[in-house]
């Protein structure tokens, strides 16, 4: 499990490091990680981590489901906005893991977002070693 601390409402966490940590203390060399946010109003995928990129997302993302939309669930928390935006972006990764880390391209890293903060987030690690 891995516990992160959001510090604002929206924004975008590179949580590569903690999925390598967690692999780690795992113990797994090669295998499958399925990596899920316990969370309606966070999302994960894997994407360069460049600020300026995960800013477009961001923008992209307040363009597609703007807050104070007028949407239905508003009524509750205000939050439907958020539940959207992680709607898109989706709750889970699956990753291969060679020689006890994620497998990534060049560029790529496991970024979390947050659309609803800040808060105490958890991110959920199930893995499933090779049998070699």
């Amino acid at each position: 499990m891995i516990e992160i601390d959001t510090t604002r409402p929206t924004e975008a966490i590179d949580i590569t490091s903690n999925v390598i940590l967690a692999l780690h203390e795992e113990g797994i060399e090669e295998g499958i990680a399925f990596v899920f946010t316990l969370h309606t109003t966070t999302a994960l995928t894997v994407n360069e981590a460049d600020p300026p990129l995960m800013k477009d997302i961001q923008n992209l993302l307040q363009r597609l489901a703007p807050e104070n939309g007028g949407y239905l669930h508003d009524h509750h928390d205000g939050n439907a906005h958020a539940h959207l935006r992680a709607t898109l972006i989706g709750n889970s990764i699956t990753i291969p893991v060679a020689e006890g880390k994620p497998k990534l391209g060049t560029w790529q890293r496991i970024l979390f977002f947050e659309f609803d903060g800040p808060r105490r987030r958890r991110i959920y690690i199930k893995t499933i070693p090779y049998k070699l």
